[in-house]
């Protein structure tokens, strides 16, 4: 009877352990687990295996993150957090999760909050609309945009090569699977078109780690102008401001111009008190903060920095469906030492196709996964705004803005 004991305790041990496995207690963003019936990383909400715990254990106390389809990095909860203000949130879409609001409806409901009438009523600057734009706008008008990107890459101008495609889960590992370059060839004389060698000039302009204070002389300034001014020229960028003139959003180019180089090169501090960061820097050029790889989503930079040898791509852990250019790829790589988990990017797109897109979106729905058309396919676009500072009259800054995903949401 003695020698039954071990057995059975480790039988019950057993299944105590199986039965841990079955819950989310002490496991909340614990990593993926293969033996688990069940999962509580921060992911498994979006592949559809959470424990039936999950909810009630780990999301009480969970940062609000980004969509995580194609992108890891988490903004912090105080930035945000459910505001009492309407500063920088005139006219936004109704959210239930706040405690007061400033949509156009908010009077007729008595929900308003309290600075709604100071800080909401007719002013100068951004043009209000009592309509929101929907959803089949958003589609409409980005269809037109991608026709109108005449200044994309065609087929023969890149030649990629994705090589391993690796699983959600897998994107973590730090593991190099390709041994080749992403792209094999890109047709250089893209560069010398008026939007793609602003846009160039612009690169170069930022210090990529965090905390440390952006300084711009007058030539770097000077840039900023030149890139709006030669976007502006393009029927992408036409195609946009008329669209939201015509939704009552800006009344007139000059207006529209002002709130681009607003939301877009202003600057902010995300580290120790300094203005170090601005949306541009962080979408398109990239950045350093606690060790890893944030923003970074643009085909052009990445070329270049590949170019120089100092972006090593990984692997892939998603690619479009498009057959020409634009597409979208999901990638794994290391920037002169620092990793990026799943850093979503168009391939092939012109400047302006890019920026009109992620501003439309930022417009449109702030915060919000942005649902739009191209040649056909669904495609979606999340935006965050940043809350710590305002400019203008409590408009905000784009915090980050990309790609993710590509399937119907």
């Amino acid at each position: 009877m003695r020698a039954c004991v071990p057995l059975t305790v480790a039988v019950l041990c057993g299944l105590a352990w199986a039965g841990n496995l079955e819950s989310c207690a002490s496991r909340c963003n614990e990593k993926f687990n293969r033996d688990a019936a069940c999962q509580c990383d921060r992911r498994c909400s979006r592949h559809g295996d959470c424990c039936e715990d999950y909810e009630h254990l780990c999301t009480a106390e969970e940062e609000p993150e980004e969509f995580l389809e194609l992108e890891e990095e988490a903004p912090d909860n105080s930035l945000y957090s459910a505001p009492s203000s309407c500063q920088g949130r005139c006219r936004e879409a109704f959210d239930k999760h706040h405690p007061c609001h400033c949509n156009d409806r908010c009077q007729e409901f008595g929900n308003c909050c309290k600075d709604f009438e100071s800080l909401c009523g007719d002013h100068e600057g951004f043009s209000h609309s009592s309509d929101a734009i929907t959803k089949e706008e958003l589609q409409s008008i980005s269809e037109k945009i991608y026709k109108a990107d005449t200044n994309k890459a065609q087929k023969e101008d890149i030649v990629l090569n994705s090589q391993n495609r690796i699983s959600p889960s897998e994107t973590g590992d730090q593991v190099d699977r390709c041994p080749e370059p992403l792209f094999t060839y890109v047709n250089e004389q893209l560069f010398s078109k008026p939007t793609y060698a602003a846009f160039i000039n612009l690169l170069n302009n930022y210090q990529r780690a965090t905390g440390h204070g952006e300084h711009f002389n007058a030539q770097q300034l000077a840039e900023q102008g030149v890139f709006l001014r030669e976007i502006m020229k393009t029927a992408v960028m036409k195609e946009l401001y008329s669209f939201l003139h015509h939704q009552n959003r800006y009344v007139s180019e000059q207006e529209f111009v002002d709130d681009l180089k607003n939301m877009w090169f202003g600057l902010y501090s995300r580290g120790n008190e300094e203005a170090d960061s601005s949306g541009f820097e962080h979408v398109f050029s990239g950045e350093i903060k606690k060790g890893k790889v944030t923003g970074f989503h643009n085909w052009i930079r990445f070329y270049l920095q590949e170019k120089e040898g100092l972006v090593d791509y990984y692997s892939h852990n998603y690619d479009g469906p498009w057959d020409s250019y634009p597409d979208v790829l999901a990638m794994q790589f290391n920037w002169d030492g620092y990793y990026k988990e799943v850093g979503s990017a168009f391939i092939g797109s012109s400047p302006e196709f890019e920026f009109a897109l992620y501003s439309l979106c930022f417009i449109a729905r702030p915060g919000k996964v942005c649902q739009l058309s191209l040649g056909g396919y669904p495609l979606a676009i999340q935006t965050y705004p940043w809350d710590k500072t305002t400019y203008g009259n409590g408009k905000k800054y784009i915090a980050t803005a990309y790609v993710v995903s590509s399937t119907q949401q």
